[in-house]
């Protein structure tokens, strides 16, 4: 599976604010300068995603972009169905059983996206963070 390059900047503007220690909104530009991103390009992303419920705006001299929910919560399906719409399979099977390759092919299609989204579903963002220092280390 290849995501596109805006599926890519929305995942990384999205980690770039799960990292964030504070909850003060983060402005498109330093979130585009973290991630090597457009900004002219990432503005429109970020909209999408506030339109989907995965980020808030705040306008004004210390606006920006925060997540709405917390990052075990929001998975790599949200954020893509996001930005490129609900993931579905192929048309669907004919009604008759005159083309009884088609219905089977159309069926593992289904099969095979009902299984990408599940997965997908499954992987939230918390997993894709690097994981804390160890403070247990001998020193």
């Amino acid at each position: 599976m290849k995501l596109s390059r805006t599926v890519d900047y929305a995942v990384r503007a999205t980690l770039e604010l799960a990292r964030q220690s504070e909850q003060a909104p983060v402005p498109c530009s330093q979130l585009a300068a973290a991630g090597q991103m457009p900004e002219r390009f990432l503005l429109q992303i970020l909209r999408n995603l506030v339109t989907h419920g995965i980020l808030r705006s705040t306008r004004g001299v210390e606006g920006g972009y925060t997540l709405v929910r917390p990052i075990d919560e929001i998975s790599l399906l949200d954020i893509i169905e996001a930005i490129e719409g609900p993931m579905e399979s192929s048309p669907e099977a004919p009604a008759d059983d005159e083309d009884a390759e088609y219905r089977r092919l159309a069926d593992a299609i289904r099969d095979v996206t009902q299984t990408a989204r599940s997965q997908l579903a499954a992987i939230k963002l918390s997993q894709l963070m690097e994981p804390p220092p160890d403070r247990n280390e001998d020193g």
